[in-house]
């Protein structure tokens, strides 16, 4: 299902957060539960793994994790800021330590000049502790390509933000 480098990226960074004692949630847009997915693919995840929320509409960005309305009609969903946010609700709602949140074009349409194809903002946080966030600009490189450079970036930013 994924490849073998970020099934292995997976593993470890659920190794460390078991021995670290953390729990993870995903908040996703444009990849619609991949993430939840790569993390679940693991055996042994469960103990790890608390919740993922697909968020995949700008109303379920709102009620599921109380990013405002008003943000996203100012920014656009495909936003640093609104990448920002959706960590920010996941955190309120979940009882996790470590969350991932991505917002993102994964084309082949909905691009514009400002937001095209392959525009994707990922925020991770931990909970009490670091707070990061890349834009990437993965281009037109078709759709299930976006949505799994997505996931790899995700899961490199998870174990970055571990250590």
């Amino acid at each position: 299902m994924f490849t073998p480098d970020v099934t292995e990226t997976t593993r470890r960074l659920l190794e460390t957060c078991r021995a670290l004692g953390l729990r993870i949630a995903t908040a996703e847009s444009c990849t619609g539960g991949l993430i939840a997915g790569a993390l679940t693919a693991i055996p042994g995840s469960s103990d790890v793994v608390e919740r993922g929320f697909v968020t995949y509409s700008n109303e379920a960005k709102t009620e599921m994790l109380g990013v405002p309305a008003e943000l996203i009609a100012r920014k656009g969903a495909v936003s640093m800021e609104v990448a920002l946010a959706m960590i920010e609700g996941a955190l309120r709602h979940a009882p996790a330590d470590l969350v991932v949140a991505v917002t993102g074009v994964a084309g082949p349409g909905g691009g514009s000049e400002a937001k095209p194809v392959g525009l994707v903002h990922i925020a991770v946080a931990r909970r009490g502790g670091a707070r990061l966030h890349e834009g990437c600009r993965f281009g037109d490189i078709g759709r299930d390509e976006v949505r799994e450079a997505t996931v790899r970036k995700a899961i490199e930013m998870m174990a970055r933000v571990v250590g």
